[in-house]
């Protein structure tokens, strides 16, 4: 609000653009293009159905408490992007021609809060229902992954400043896990149904004595 990071903003803008055509991105002729389809995974039009099937998923598998937390880290961060970007009101990037249609306020960016909120929460669902460490660990790295791509594509497409898109991931991030851990809480106290088998966040019990 300050402009205090619009050196570093400005810089890393202009980095990603050719000097000569601004409207064309420094590397591959293919690369705007790219950037226009991985952006679309942190759109409305993937993020919602994709959020409606993860709660649908987890309703079939007899967990409410775990489609609620599902459902609030999607509609949550729906939620916080519209307040923030009032709240904000930070005008889009103008240094550059944008490659792709915008609207609404710069920061946070959207795409990067809501990205960041539901993949990561399927990541930690599938860390919850499987029990193998690898396969754990390679969804989290692949939520990760995704979730970076998205924020690097608004950049690279000019609609976002880098602090919007960490702003987006550190809210998305942060709103995600605050859903997650409220949902641990109430399993371990017993409001809502226990935790599914082969829970890694589960609380253990004491061994069964040896016979």
């Amino acid at each position: 609000m300050h402009g205090e990071s619009r050196a570093i903003d400005e810089a890393v803008l202009r980095a990603l653009r050719d000097p000569r055509a601004p409207e064309q991105l420094r590397g591959p002729a293919w690369l705007a293009g790219a950037a226009r389809d991985i952006t679309a995974l942190g759109s409305h039009p993937v993020i919602v159905p994709l959020l409606l099937a993860a709660t649908g998923f987890l309703l079939l598998m007899r967990q409410p408490a775990m489609a609620l937390a599902m459902f609030a880290a999607g509609a949550g961060a729906m939620a916080l992007n519209v307040s923030l970007k009032q709240l904000f009101a930070r005008p889009r990037p103008q240094l550059v021609p944008r490659l792709t249609e915008v609207s609404f306020a710069s920061f946070p960016s959207g795409h990067a809060l809501l990205s960041a909120a539901v993949y990561l929460s399927i990541a930690v669902l599938v860390a919850r229902l499987i029990p193998y460490r690898r396969v754990r660990l390679y969804g989290l790295a692949l939520a990760g992954a995704l979730v970076a791509l998205v924020g690097f594509s608004r950049v690279l497409l000019g609609v976002h400043y880098p602090t919007d898109v960490v702003a987006g991931w550190v809210v998305g991030g942060l709103w995600a896990l605050l859903c997650g851990v409220a949902t641990r809480e109430l399993q371990q106290r017993g409001t809502v149904e226990p935790p599914v088998s082969g829970d890694p966040l589960a609380p253990r019990g004491p061994a069964a004595p040896r016979r």
